[in-house]
């Protein structure tokens, strides 16, 4: 039988043969895959051993990470049905690089339907990005509305755990309607850290200069974890007068927040943030020194796009 197939669906059968060793040559071949080479490993998938689909799996999702040419994205759609949970999550992981909005449906249908929530969880933060291209008018309507509408819902629903509504909350943040401002305002003032840590991401990827007040004095919270999504906020909001804080948290910080209080400095991009950074770029720490070398080559390169080409 396998005489008769052609070379690309034997390479396809060769890999869900666990027999036989997972290169990353071989598979390049799942890249791309028509609707009958679809149809033929949709038909030996569910007979190839859990191991090794996990295997597959993970190995597309790094590659796809580092090989934007390559698209796995059928691969990953048809791993959403999968029986095995990481499996899922790790499909739903590899949709979340891509940017073609006929993936919100899988992906919505995962958010709404998968029984795992850390595989509604990961849906949620795949849309997130498809939100943004929503807000800013590059999808079709009834895309974005679909999409808001299943947000909404997990956001809604009493019942959902708190890690699908937080990164529910963080996808749906850049819409710019009121009720998505009640949902962050709502979800900043609840009991639950990490709900609050998401409402401050939300905030950020809100862009509304209303939250700079809030963000500013998040900045000073007792929690680091809040400490940390203030930051990136700031950064997202390109707000300066968030600079003498966050020139604060590189020093008297644990090293991740003080290498996000680098990264945010480097987006805000004024002449303050700029001659903190300077500075910086010859700390002793070699995270520290290296984040801000590199927030500077990013102002610079978005004030003169030609440099770095030089």
């Amino acid at each position: 039988m396998s005489a008769a197939l052609s070379p690309r669906l034997r390479c396809i059968a060769e890999i869900s043969d666990s027999s036989k060793a997972v290169s990353s040559s071989k598979l390049a071949c799942l890249s791309a895959l028509n609707s009958a080479e679809m149809k033929f490993l949709t038909e030996i998938w569910t007979k190839t051993d859990l191991g090794r689909r996990q295997e597959i799996i993970s190995q597309l999702v790094d590659i796809s990470e580092v090989d934007f040419k390559l698209d796995f994205s059928g691969v990953f759609v048809l791993s959403l049905r999968d029986d095995d949970e990481t499996i899922r999550a790790q499909a739903v992981a590899g949709l979340d690089g891509e940017d073609n909005y006929l993936l919100i449906k899988p992906l919505v249908h995962a958010l709404k339907e998968d029984v795992s929530a850390k595989v509604r969880a990961a849906a949620a933060m795949a849309l997130g990005k498809f939100a943004l291209q929503g807000e800013l008018g590059d999808l079709p309507s009834h895309y974005r509305q679909r999409m808001y509408d299943s947000l909404l819902e997990a956001l809604d629903n009493k019942t959902e755990t708190i890690e699908v509504k937080r990164r529910a909350l963080e996808a749906i943040s850049p819409f710019s309607l009121p009720r998505v401002k009640e949902l962050i305002e709502t979800a900043y003032h609840s009991d639950d850290i990490k709900l609050r840590a998401s409402a401050i991401n939300a905030m950020g990827r809100n862009c509304d200069l209303a939250w700079l007040p809030t963000l500013l004095t998040a900045l000073n919270s007792e929690e680091a974890e809040i400490r940390y999504e203030a930051a990136v906020a700031c950064g997202e909001l390109g707000a300066e007068e968030a600079v003498p804080r966050l020139v604060e948290m590189t020093i008297n910080e644990d090293q991740q927040v003080q290498e996000t209080a680098v990264m945010a400095l480097g987006k805000i991009g004024s002449e303050q943030a700029k001659e903190a950074l300077s500075k910086l770029a010859t700390n002793p720490q070699p995270g520290i020194r290296d984040a801000a070398k590199s927030a500077l080559k990013e102002i610079q390169h978005c004030e003169d796009p030609l440099s770095l080409q030089l």
